[in-house]
């Protein structure tokens, strides 16, 4: 194996733990939504730092292969598409500390009524479904599966057009949940994101694995 190989086998174990940190910090960030566990919710914001180290390890890994072994065609794009991937990462273990904060400042667990009524539990679920799909597709080097994550984020984005009008016709009947049910809209507004983050992550697995940029193509 050449220096190069050995290298990028070691980046692409690193940001495996990243997604599998990552994959945990948005569990434990519903299950402690889901069973209104603060010291969970704690956990996640605490973990934050582990995930940020993580991120800056990945990128000063990616410029030193640049810098030391100048990696050609293959290699290349794959350091190319782990520096974008590991930033998606990095965002995704963001909106979860998010979720977990909102937890922190809600004072009375979240009602089963709002989450069934907004579908935030499903859209929840999906979401990490999503995640594990690109890790999936980036370990076995698959780009089928990472074409199907496109399909899976139209789901979250159609959760997410609908919230508005689901929260105003919960509230008709239950005004007193004003502020349960706006910490559950910005939850919803992350998981969404959390879509896009993945899409962007699949783009650019398929982008090192046949050298082809999909946004090119949206763009003519």
């Amino acid at each position: 194996m050449t220096q190069v190989e050995t290298e990028i086998q070691l980046l692409k174990k690193e940001v495996i733990n990243m997604w599998d940190l990552v994959r945990s910090q948005l569990m434990k960030a519903k299950d402690s939504m889901l069973s209104f566990d603060k010291d969970l919710a704690r956990e996640v914001v605490l973990k934050e730092r582990r995930v940020n180290g993580a991120e800056l390890k990945i990128d000063r890994d990616c410029e030193n292969i640049f810098a030391l072994l100048t990696p050609v065609a293959v290699d290349l794009r794959f350091v190319l598409a782990v520096l974008k991937i590991n930033s998606n990462l990095e965002r995704i273990g963001d909106i979860a500390e998010g979720i977990a904060k909102y937890v922190l400042s809600v004072e009375t667990p979240f009602k089963k009524e709002l989450l069934d009524a907004t579908h935030v539990t499903k859209m929840y679920e999906e979401s990490i479904n999503i995640l594990e799909d690109t890790l999936a597709a980036f370990e076995n080097e698959d780009t089928i599966l990472a074409r199907s994550v496109f399909k899976k984020d139209e789901f979250l984005d159609d959760i997410n057009i609908r919230a508005n009008k689901l929260i105003e016709g919960y509230l008709k009947d239950h005004p007193e949940d004003i502020d349960q049910a706006l910490y559950i809209l910005s939850v919803i507004r992350k998981l969404e994101r959390v879509g896009d983050q993945s899409k962007n992550i699949s783009e650019e697995i398929i982008f090192y694995l046949e050298a082809k940029v999909l946004k090119h193509k949206h763009s003519h």
